[in-house]
């Protein structure tokens, strides 16, 4: 069945980023991710998805930092995956719920003890003096809680993108490309064939 015929947007991208983790030489999981600043700004950076279901796509990340704030005010965001290998493309957007505390929890603690005490090390975002003031903050958090039971902190956790759309593209000849975009009914999806 083409993925035009489909109604059903998320097996789909299950489908399409499984195929992108046997062709994709790194991160077949990273996607750009979309916001706005304060001054109404759009601001996208490369971040990785860490959970997909039926309710949305998931990502970690510092709360005080530029993208956690810009979340935070606005509720919004959209994201874009880009698969070269498969000459395909997906694209999301819609409102931010943030994931429970057990979610979070788990993935936190499914670190790496560096990357989980680098979260408590790093002032995302901020102003920086040189690489050794962070060596040296990774150093004292290492020193304070070591590397086993190392808490998550109490600023950084995980989103989730409710997609009020979903759109496929894959690439056609001659520039001749098929989108669909997904759109939620409440009780389903409803599907539209876009102009490439």
């Amino acid at each position: 069945m083409s993925f035009m015929e489909r109604t059903e947007p998320h097996a789909l991208f299950e489908e399409w980023l499984a195929e992108a983790e046997q062709s994709e030489i790194n991160d077949p999981n990273a996607m750009a991710l979309a916001t706005v600043d304060a001054d109404g700004m759009p601001d996208v950076r490369t971040v990785l998805l860490k959970g997909h279901d039926e309710r949305g796509f998931v990502f970690y990340t510092n709360f005080e930092g530029a993208k956690g704030q810009q979340v935070l005010a606005t509720r919004k965001a959209a994201l874009c995956f880009h698969w070269k290998t498969k000459r395909r493309q997906v694209r999301a957007r819609g409102n931010i719920e943030l994931v429970s505390d057990e979610e979070a929890d788990a993935y936190y603690n499914s670190r790496h003890p560096q990357s989980r005490l680098g979260a408590w090390a790093s002032d995302q975002s901020r102003p920086l003096k040189d690489r050794q003031t962070l060596v040296d903050k990774l150093a004292h958090f290492e020193e304070k809680y070591g590397t086993e039971d190392i808490p998550r902190p109490p600023h950084w956790s995980g989103f989730r993108i409710l997609p009020d759309t979903i759109e496929f593209w894959q690439d056609g000849e001659f520039r001749l490309h098929d989108r669909v975009v997904f759109t939620p009914t409440g009780n389903g999806w409803t599907t539209q064939r876009l102009y490439p």
